[in-house]
């Protein structure tokens, strides 16, 4: 399955896992530059954020934590798929 893919996924489950699991899933594709590397840090931070909604019931903000993580995700994509 294709990372991003993959990174998707993990954002609509949300689970205590997903953070770790997308950590792994971007460390094999951080470029090292440095606007690549602020990328996946917000995309990370997005990902604790929903992780924690989800762990913490709380429904009615997980569908706006979702949409920030993938506006996040579409950021890799653009900066990682070049």
């Amino acid at each position: 399955m294709d990372p991003f893919n993959r990174l998707d996924a993990l954002i609509e489950t949300g689970g205590a896992d997903a953070v770790e699991q997308a950590r792994a899933l971007l460390s094999s594709l951080a470029g090292g530059t440095e606007i690549g590397e602020q990328a996946v840090d917000e995309f990370l931070i997005e990902m604790m954020t929903l992780s924690f909604l989800v762990e913490s019931d709380r429904e009615a903000l997980q569908a706006s934590a979702r949409r920030l993580a993938r506006l996040r995700l579409s950021r890799l994509k653009v900066l990682f798929a070049a």
